[in-house]
């Protein structure tokens, strides 16, 4: 009996390893079953998830393409539709270039200029983006980086340097308003967007052309002191004329002298350039003594040759010249042989 008991307990205890083997089995393949089965949902999303301020364009059974914007899960026939994009409705960034960096631009003049701008932009019509235009993002791109280069690569460097808020704002009108070609559509009416700003992040030269620009202001500092020189000078040439000019005017005057005494006194002038004393030197002679520092000569008049007539009186007295018998210089030039009255007639 005892045997036979042992026997019945090793076959129960053999159906019960076998029955929890079975069972293990089974709920492990379900398992596997229902692994696979969620993997294969979520690769071909049959069960996808609309966020907000986002959208999706699916193409369905028939082959339409349609946009979907509900905020929420969304169902679809797996292999018979396809989720082709999903577009986000928020501000987004597009770069010159289509990187951060900064890109070499050619300006008017054939000089080298590193720019980094950056344009803000918003999706409006989401038929327009994802529907009409394939790839749309690398459209915008290109069409974009033309348009930016148009303008800068029409400015010189001193205008993209120094007006940067006027170019700045001449860019965004440009993008915003004016058409990609002549006749056709702007960025917005094209791609269903909205810009909202552009920017000009980092504009600056080359190091060799920051070197030629420096030698270049320096030499402009240099002419603009050469000329602040040469107009003082002509203004101080001008006063001094001026002056020269009144002076031969009083003298003629104070001397009485008419034209045709003009080639002597033009003589005297040009040897002299300025009578500064009158005085008399050790041997009896009436000299002009002058300024001048280029070594010339002084003028002798000549004394005349006799004393002459005696001069008349007023009011019974003799006019005197306060210098006793020797002339004055207005006497010593009156009395001046001219060349036309020594000169045979």
């Amino acid at each position: 009996m005892e045997q036979q008991d042992k026997q019945r307990f090793q076959l129960l205890q053999r159906g019960r390893i076998k029955s929890i083997l079975k069972k293990g089995s089974i709920f492990l393949i379900v398992g596997i079953l229902f692994y696979y089965a969620i993997a294969l949902v979520y690769a071909t999303k049959t069960i996808y998830k609309v966020r907000r301020n986002y959208a999706v364009i699916l193409e369905d059974l028939a082959g339409n393409r349609r946009v979907v914007d509900d905020v929420g899960w969304h169902a679809r026939p797996p292999f018979f539709s396809r989720l082709e994009l999903e577009v986000p409705l928020m501000n987004q960034e597009l770069y010159l270039g289509g990187e951060p960096d900064v890109q070499r631009i050619i300006s008017s003049g054939n000089v080298a200029l590193y720019v980094s701008a950056m344009m803000t932009y918003r999706i409006l019509d989401l038929e327009k983006w994802g529907i009409e235009n394939r790839a749309p993002k690398e459209l915008l791109q290109a069409d974009f980086d033309g348009m930016v280069k148009d303008v800068m690569q029409g400015k010189t460097v001193d205008e993209l340097i120094s007006n940067r808020a006027r170019i700045k704002e001449m860019i965004y009108e440009s993008l915003k308003d004016k058409p990609i070609n002549v006749g056709g559509p702007t960025l917005e009416r094209k791609y269903g967007v909205e810009i909202v700003s552009f920017v000009l992040r980092d504009t600056r030269f080359g190091d060799k052309l920051v070197e030629a620009s420096e030698e270049k202001k320096r030499r402009e500092m240099i002419a603009e002191a050469e000329n602040y020189a040469a107009d003082q000078e002509a203004s101080r040439t001008r006063k001094l004329y001026a002056a020269y000019s009144d002076s031969i005017r009083e003298f003629r005057e104070a001397l009485n002298l008419d034209s045709r005494s003009d080639q002597v006194l033009f003589e005297f002038l040009n040897q002299q350039k300025w009578a500064m004393a009158y005085e008399k030197n050790v041997h009896g002679q009436n000299t002009v003594v002058l300024n001048n520092s280029g070594g010339s000569p002084p003028v002798v008049l000549p004394t005349s040759p006799s004393p002459g007539p005696p001069r008349p009186q007023k009011n019974g007295v003799a006019a005197m010249d306060g210098q006793g018998n020797e002339p004055t210089l207005r006497e010593a030039l009156r009395t001046y042989q001219y060349p036309w009255q020594t000169a045979p007639r």
